[in-house]
């Protein structure tokens, strides 16, 4: 496959964009232009190979940032949020080229400057992980406010103590001017929160400091696990993956490397639920059971059953969903918490799954307070849910659904609206997919491949 070399801002501008469609002449199609038609009520069935792991992908992109050697990153989704993540990169002066499908290939071998475009960063949460690369390899960073989704409050404050920890002068007012003129240097610190994304930045900036540096009460979970592996490849040495404390020898210079991103096991989860919800039969190929046992139970809890067949997860047909009730018939509940916890982005996929599960489940969203505000769309299809406040909803299913028009306000509410409408009688419309779009690659594509009725209609067209 020819590559398509990236090697300006106008990295837009190529024939194709990543979801893969082609552009006509003179005109785009504005994602917020889309929106999803769906005819439910048939059962998805089939064999589906996953995405890679989007919340390693977006770090291990930012990881480029730490060498001037080339990076090969394989099995890397192709979605929104990465595309944003390599426009960020390609305006401060990296090339990138797409070499296969989901093969890309970076060098950082002549960034022009350490400051990260505003317009940019509005679009990912993740461009807050440029910080610790370029702070550890150039000593400055001037990081605008992040974006994301709209999910709650989502703190800076553990990215910024890890920087100070490590030697670093931070100045935050309405963006962040980040400064080691000296360089970082190696230390003991506390980590506040278990934060994914702030643990991330801390074991990038780490790697590039030489010394050793011991981080405490550190997020753990599989995509923090990848972009570990990957800065060992690259010549970092890092002691406790996989638990909550790292010991991360840091290096003077780190080099190239050529890695593949895991499964996306949030994407496993969503495809299970999904299976589970149509009634259909699902195979998902080379997944990392590990990964999944916290989603295994908790799925267990609403009736979902799943089978192993080496490293294939299998969803089998036809399965009665009855919640399991406590012991001594006590209300069952699921709730979210940091890895190993039930993951809090599969959140809003349970409480799809619950919708169709007989019996009365509290959903407790710990993490976020606003994941649960797109419940009233599931409601508007016949869910019965109530929402007790931001954090917890009670749900009594099966319910009977019907299709509805509904706007996407977030990735994982997204694919729950995606789900309801899979299961629903009827039609649903779903707009505002770019959200899903960030998230799940191809998703119209893959779901047709199971037997899906869904379609993917611009709404308008307007001028380049």
């Amino acid at each position: 496959m020819q590559g398509i070399r990236l090697a300006s801002r106008t990295c837009g501008q190529m024939p194709f964009d990543t979801l893969g469609r082609r552009f006509a002449p003179g005109t785009r199609t504005d994602p917020r232009m889309e929106k999803f038609i769906i005819e439910g009520g048939a059962p998805l069935s089939g064999t589906l190979v996953p995405a890679g792991n989007k919340n390693a992908a977006l770090p291990a992109l930012a990881a480029t940032l730490l060498t001037a050697q080339e990076v090969v990153l394989r099995n890397v989704p192709h979605i929104r949020d990465v595309e944003a993540m390599v426009e960020l990169l390609v305006h401060l002066g990296a090339h990138a080229e797409w070499r296969d499908e989901n093969v890309i290939a970076v060098s950082c071998d002549e960034i022009s400057h350490t400051a990260v475009d505003a317009g940019l960063s509005e679009r990912i949460r993740a461009s807050f992980l440029l910080a610790g690369p370029l702070l550890a390899r150039f000593g400055k960073a001037d990081m605008p406010p992040p974006g994301g989704d709209v999910i709650g409050r989502r703190r800076l404050d553990p990215h910024l103590d890890a920087f100070r920890a490590l030697g670093a002068d931070v100045r935050a007012e309405r963006s962040f001017e980040l400064r080691a003129p000296d360089g970082l240097h190696a230390c003991d610190f506390f980590m506040d929160e278990a934060s994914v994304m702030a643990t991330e930045n801390a074991l990038m900036a780490s790697a590039l400091t030489p010394g050793s540096t011991v981080i405490h009460n550190a997020a753990s979970e599989p995509h923090v696990q990848d972009l570990a592996r990957l800065l060992m490849q690259m010549g970092a040495r890092i002691e406790g993956i996989g638990s909550n404390l790292l010991i991360i020898h840091g290096q003077e210079e780190l080099g190239g490397a050529d890695y593949a991103i895991g499964p996306d096991h949030i994407e496993i989860g969503s495809f299970i639920a999904l299976a589970a919800c149509t009634g259909g039969e699902l195979r998902i190929r080379d997944c990392v059971a590990d990964d999944l046992r916290m989603t295994r139970l908790a799925f267990a809890r609403l009736g979902c059953e799943i089978e192993y067949d080496g490293s294939d997860v299998v969803v089998p047909a036809g399965q009665h969903l009855r919640v399991k009730s406590d012991e001594g018939e006590a209300i069952s509940k699921i709730e979210d918490g940091p890895w190993p916890a039930f993951p809090a982005d599969l959140t809003s996929i349970a409480l799809a799954l619950a919708t169709q599960a007989d019996g009365l489940v509290l959903i407790h969203e710990k993490m976020f307070e606003n994941r649960l505000f797109f419940v009233d769309k599931l409601v508007s299809m016949g869910a019965r849910v109530i929402v007790c406040d931001p954090h917890r909803a009670v749900v009594s299913g099966p319910s009977r659904l019907h299709g509805e028009r509904m706007e996407s306000p977030d990735i994982r509410a997204g694919m729950a609206m995606l789900i309801a409408a899979l299961c629903a009688e009827g039609t649903s419309e779903i707009g505002n997919i770019r959200q899903i779009d960030r998230g799940y690659e191809r998703i119209d594509e893959r779901l047709r491949g199971l037997g899906a009725r869904i379609e993917r209609v611009a709404t308008e067209r307007v001028p380049a």
